[in-house]
């Protein structure tokens, strides 16, 4: 096996001393374009690349991001991966992907995280609470960002689409369609509330002079629960009392509801019930589902948290707009 070269390899052959090898290969350094070049020049012969992991014991930065994950069943995760990734990859950051369930919680990744002196941690998921992040364990630990979702502890900005605006918009949308039995679909109730969305979505309605608004309980953010969830309503009500349009918590809960809606009671979208999602998944514009939805600003929210973990910008919650998209559900 051909053994690795080191920075002293380089220095001996290149005729420098170690530490102009290293500065060669740190942004920024003070060294002569003649030494740096006749460092490359060595390098590239004996096939050097730094080891990040010992400059990092030297500078205290490793350039690695944890990302926690804990609803891997939305498939709107996968596009938030992908351009969180290759926005921390684009500035030589790499991410750590960490899984999060029942025998992995947040409070043991984020602990693990800093023992592996990881630089930042990125929570982009729903199952968190609040608490968890005021674990007295996890003081003095990376600095954390919550994506996607609010947050209202001091320290930990939340980089978020605006709510109140989204939902607002999408409300405005469905009463000018002339609905007026308006339900909400939200994912379980611990997890939901941080999202602000069934709030904004009452206060709505409740401003246009309808106090009852349906609320369909689902227990998880997956099509499965949202099919549940639509299957009891609609047996536990008559169809004269019935809601006339139902706004999902997220995409995938409105999927699991336009399955039973149509194909388990033969009801017709939006002709009996109309259905609106959140998020703009790759499958609300597909022709079985054509649904109306509202899309987060998925690129300015990753680089806002980029920005915020290199520190170009101030570590504070921002709240961006999102778009309304309009298609044949509702």
């Amino acid at each position: 096996m051909v053994k690795r070269a080191t920075a002293r390899d380089v220095a001996e052959q290149a005729g420098v001393s170690k530490w102009t090898v290293i500065r060669a290969f740190t942004p920024g350094a003070s060294i002569t374009e003649t030494s740096r070049a006749k460092v490359m020049a060595v390098a590239e012969k004996l096939n050097y690349r730094p080891n990040l992991l010992a400059r990092s014991l030297a500078t205290n930065l490793t350039h690695q991001v944890a990302v926690l994950v804990d609803d891997f069943e939305n498939p709107y995760k996968l596009s938030f991966l992908e351009r969180l990734t290759l926005e921390l990859q684009s500035e030589g950051l790499v991410a750590v992907l960490i899984n999060i369930n029942e025998h992995f919680d947040h409070v043991h990744a984020l602990l693990n995280a800093d023992q592996r002196q990881l630089d930042a941690v990125v929570m982009c998921g729903t199952a968190f609470r609040t608490e968890m992040l005021q674990d007295v364990r996890l003081d003095g630990a990376a600095p954390m960002f919550v994506l996607a979702r609010d947050s209202q502890i001091p320290g930990v900005p939340a980089i978020n689409c605006d709510s109140t605006l989204a939902i607002n918009e999408l409300c405005r949308h469905l009463h000018g369609k002339g609905y007026r039995r308006p339900g909400f679909m939200a994912g379980a109730k611990t997890l939901s509330t941080a999202l602000g969305r069934q709030r904004a979505f009452k206060a709505f309605w409740q401003l246009h002079g309808i106090d009852e608004v349906a609320e369909l309980a689902a227990q998880s953010y997956s099509a499965a629960s949202g099919a549940a969830a639509a299957r009891r309503y609609l047996n536990e009500v008559s169809p004269a009392d019935r809601i006339d349009v139902l706004l999902c918590e997220n995409d995938v809960l409105a999927f699991g509801a336009m399955d039973v809606i149509r194909g388990e009671f033969g009801l017709k979208v939006p002709a009996d019930i109309a259905v609106a999602g959140f998020d703009n998944t790759l499958f609300a514009a597909a022709p079985a589902y054509d649904l109306t939805t509202y899309e987060q600003p998925v690129e300015a929210m990753v680089k806002a948290t980029v920005s915020m973990i290199l520190g170009r910008e101030p570590k504070v919650s921002v709240i961006l707009p999102g778009r309304l998209v309009v298609r044949g559900s509702a």
